[in-house]
């Protein structure tokens, strides 16, 4: 038995850094696809259960509150992709001894950034809220709604590191398996808290948490059961300086994506706090997860190629990293093609999921389509995020987040809106994210260069 284990083991390392880059992206993909899916159904569906038991007032304060639960996912984030990445090239390098402690470095880790955030969190929990533009009623609920996430973060936080950490070894089935259970129980949570127990926003806090508390569970078995594709000591605690200095040096740029995002989020809730209504706000808040749902295509693929990028570098196959890229981009560019079509069509129909019998302007059918006009093109984007954390250098990852919000997003947000009202957000998300395509394209083009340049150095030396 524990010899089909092993071989298992190195069958997976074997197929993705042999085989034809395409089946890799094929295997690998789609259950990561599945398993984004599941994951970002997780944010749609508390909206849905708030928009239907409970109104629109709710909903409202759960669209304020719902950029401040991301900081659980980013800090959840910072540590799967770090770890993930570290993790990937280890494996490309055969460093068992990484390997093995790996899982007691994350584990100091996430132990104290989950203190640090819990006590944090509920501090300053309702000025929080008030920055993103809460008030009155919705203030209050969007308040508890946030305190009682942050009171559950260490099974956000975990869960989510250690599904990553699965879909860094190229586990991608198991992944979804484990994102189906967690989506499975989120469901079952929010139909028993809130539609049956009338529990309202807390209850809808309370089952996305049961629901995180699966995914840590479920992670714990992965790895206890012996599973995983290398040596773990699920429950040990390790201080490596190094390996800690890696794991949130090649995650920070997920984290910063997220702080970045919530950035944003402050900026444009306040926008819309001032030029519009709470109808805006949460219209606005629908357009935000559907927008974000219909993404989760290409971050299922940006998890697909975080092990083939890094088990294929750490293993010195430069122009095979180069050329997952460029399959991985175009590959998440024509998957969301199908889900970004319909909601060009008919975005009535799609909104019409989380704001039942909501009559909608023509304003508001034209600025869900500017907002989703550049989603098939943000795959460029995203690839990169993981690409570079993917191959040890994880400052351009960083700068990408930092500059699209901070150089571009605050100055726009806050100048746009003063000038054309509400439509300024809608138009200037558009404008960013096509400038930020560009640039990106060219980081990546120059980055391949000096891979190509290393891998023929290295074959001259030989």
């Amino acid at each position: 038995m524990e010899s089909a284990i092993v071989s298992e083991k190195n069958r997976q390392t074997h197929f993705i850094l042999n085989e034809n880059v395409w089946k890799v992206m094929y295997q690998l993909s789609w259950p990561a696809i599945i398993a984004m899916v599941l994951y970002g159904l997780n944010a749609v569906i508390a909206a849905v259960f708030v928009g239907h038991y409970i109104g629109e007032t709710a909903l409202a304060g759960v669209s304020v509150a719902y950029p401040l639960t991301q900081l659980s996912t980013g800090l959840g984030s910072l540590i799967g992709v770090g770890a993930g990445s570290v993790l990937s090239i280890a494996i490309g390098r055969q460093d068992h001894v990484t390997q093995e402690r790996l899982l007691g470095n994350v584990n100091y880790i996430t132990i104290i950034i989950t203190v640090v955030y819990t006590v944090l969190g509920l501090i300053f929990s309702t000025s929080l809220i008030k920055m993103m533009g809460g008030e009155g009623e919705a203030l209050a609920l969007g308040d508890s709604y946030f305190k009682i996430t942050v009171l559950g973060s260490f099974f956000w936080i975990y869960g989510l590191a250690a599904n990553m950490i699965v879909r860094a070894e190229g586990k991608m089935k198991s992944a979804a398996v484990v994102m189906g259970i967690g989506l499975a129980a989120d469901i079952l949570f929010n139909y028993v808290f809130v539609a049956l127990l009338d529990l309202g926003v807390e209850g809808a806090a309370w089952a996305t948490n049961m629901g995180m508390a699966v995914y840590t569970l479920l992670g714990w078995i992965y790895f206890v059961r012996g599973y995983a594709s290398f040596k773990t000591k699920v429950f040990s605690f390790h201080r490596d300086i190094a390996t800690m200095k890696s794991i949130i040096g090649l995650g920070m740029s997920s984290l910063i994506m997220m702080l970045m995002n919530f950035v944003q989020a402050v900026v444009v809730f306040n926008a819309l706090s001032r030029h519009g209504t709470v109808m805006d706000i949460a219209f606005y808040g629908v357009v935000f997860r559907v927008f974000t749902f219909l993404l989760t295509p290409i971050f299922g693929l940006m998890r697909a190629l975080q092990p083939v990028i890094g088990i294929n570098y750490g293993a010195g196959q430069y122009e095979r990293v180069i050329r997952a890229y460029y399959i991985f981009a175009l590959a998440s560019m024509l998957l969301t093609l199908p889900f970004w079509i319909i909601s060009m069509i008919a975005p009535e129909f799609v909104l019409s999921f989380m704001l039942p019998n909501q009559a909608f302007s023509a304003d508001n059918l034209l600025y869900f389509r500017i907002y989703m006009a550049i989603l098939p093109m943000l795959s460029i984007l995203f690839m990169a995020m993981t690409f570079f954390p993917s191959i040890d250098k994880g400052k351009p990852a960083a700068m990408i987040g930092i500059v699209r919000q901070v150089i571009f997003y605050i100055p726009v947000m806050l100048i746009l809106p003063e000038f054309i009202g509400v439509s300024g957000i809608y138009w200037g998300s558009l404008a960013i994210d096509a400038i930020m395509v560009l640039w990106i394209f060219i980081l990546i083009k120059k980055e391949f260069t000096r891979l190509r340049s290393q891998e023929k150095a290295i074959a001259a030396s030989l």
